[in-house]
Parts: C-alpha cells; sequence; structure tokens
C-alpha cells in the first residue's frame, strides 16, 4: 500500500506467473498524484499463500473484494493486466457498487478450447519441474527474445518472479483462465472503462476491440511496438494511456 491515506484508492492485479512487483512504475506514477495504491498479489503468486487447486474465476474476483473488505475500502479503480484484467472484468459486472473505474489491460473474457488447451501442458510441466520450468519460455512469450536481450535486469526480475511462484498457485490460476465465461455478461458493465492492449499481443487486440464495443462508453488504448505487458516494454506511452485513464474519471 503506498500513497496518501485519504486518496482515492486504486486496487492493481497483475498477470499468472508474475506479482505485485510489476506494477512498481504504474504504482510510483498514481502515489504521486494522490492515490492511494493497493497492490495485491494473487493466491500463490509473490507474497500470498496457495490454496489448493483448482480456483475458479469467482475466486479471484471474491479476493479482490476481500481485500477491498480487509482495508476498509468501499469502492476502488482497478487496475488489472492479464489474469488480473479477466477477473476485472467479473468485478465489473458482480459487483459494480465496489469499483469506481476499471483499467482492464491484455485480457479476454472469455476462452476458447484452442487457447485453453495450452494451460494443460503449463500445468503438467509445473507439476513434473516447478514453474522454473516455465520461466524461459513465458518470458519470451511476453517480452520477445529481443527485447530480453537488450533489458537483462528485467529478463532476471521476471524469471525469478516466475520460478518462484508456486506450482498450486499457478496450477489453481491456469484452471481459473481456462474457465473464464463473461463475454456474455460483459455489456452488463456500466462503471467507467478502459481497455488497454500491446499492439504485438497475437489475437487480444482484436479480442480487447471487440469487447470495446460490448461495453458502453469505453475506451480502448492500443500501445505501439509492446507485448503482453506493455506496462514494462512501453511503460511511457503504457503510463500515457493510464494517466489518461484516470484523467476521464474526473
Amino acid at each position: 500500500v503506498q500513497g496518501p491515506v485519504q486518496g482515492a484508492a486504486v486496487l492493481m492485479t497483475h498477470s499468472i506467473l508474475s506479482s505485485s512487483m510489476m506494477w512498481d512504475l504504474q504504482a510510483q506514477l498514481l502515489a504521486d498524484r494522490g492515490y492511494r495504491v493497493i497492490r495485491a498479489d494473487t493466491r500463490g503468486h509473490g507474497q500470498s499463500q496457495a490454496s489448493p487447486a483448482p480456483y475458479t474465476m469467482q475466486d479471484l474476483v471474491d479476493d479482490s473484494v476481500a481485500v477491498l473488505d480487509g482495508l476498509g475500502i468501499a469502492r476502488a479503480h482497478y487496475v488489472g493486466l492479464s489474469l488480473g484484467g479477466m477477473s476485472g472484468f467479473g468485478l465489473g459486472i458482480l459487483h459494480p457498487d465496489r469499483v469506481m473505474s476499471l483499467c482492464l489491460c491484455d485480457a479476454r473474457a472469455d476462452m476458447t478450447p484452442a487457447m485453453a488447451a495450452p494451460w494443460d501442458e503449463r500445468i503438467a510441466i509445473a507439476q513434473a519441474t516447478g514453474c522454473a520450468g516455465l520461466a524461459q519460455a513465458t518470458a519470451e512469450r511476453w517480452f520477445g527474445r529481443a527485447f530480453l536481450d537488450a533489458h537483462p535486469a528485467i529478463e532476471q526480475q521476471f524469471l525469478q518472479a516466475i520460478a518462484s511462484t508456486s506450482v498450486a498457485g499457478f496450477e489453481g490460476c491456469a484452471r481459473a483462465i481456462q474457465g473464464v465465461d463473461y463475454l456474455g455478461r460483459v455489456g452488463q458493465i456500466q462503471t467507467p472503462t478502459t481497455l488497454i492492449v500491446g499492439a504485438n499481443d497475437g489475437p487480444l487486440p482484436q479480442a480487447m476491440q471487440a469487447l470495446k464495443d460490448l461495453i458502453a462508453g469505453a475506451a480502448i488504448d492500443v500501445i505501439a511496438d509492446a507485448g503482453h505487458l506493455p506496462n514494462i516494454d512501453q511503460p511511457a506511452a503504457f503510463n500515457a494511456a493510464l494517466l489518461r485513464h484516470f484523467a476521464s474519471c474526473l
């Protein structure tokens, strides 16, 4: 938790196989502008303990509500990326009274069989070798080899975060991703919403454009030359989009 106690609350949640450290720059950016920023480590990630797998996306939505309840926060802005974005759709649908705005990044609201299938192999690798067995391939999928070669400190930071994720936490969250099914209800979201996505993040720019058309009044920012974690590989452009979102909520 950082920023002034009296500031408007912002809850930030991260991708699978990462932790709250991925929001270091953005959390400081918002805290410096007077927001009270809460970064939650998803269960089984970072410093959060893992309950037994599997989890559902509803479990992760409930976790966000529990964090707000535990800190005595009635309503917060919500910023989530990838897994955190997926559960953010659920939060906006199921708990509109708890969110002042949604900024959902590099996430989809459904899971096709073709996109769900690779998670079975990743779970098997983690069970056999620990999450360290997923580290190199995951980092390269997120950032690309050229970016990692140019930013060795970032590579090491994320390799360590991935490797230190508990197997139960990874498996639980992977099963939640396989079961995400909010697409038919995203039209119920009435909260001010901005979608942000890296232009190079596979099929997600197209998927998020379709989501933008389903959510009344939603905005979308596509970050050029960015992959799955645009806040890391294009921080200046991402931060500008994030601040535009918060300016639109004033």
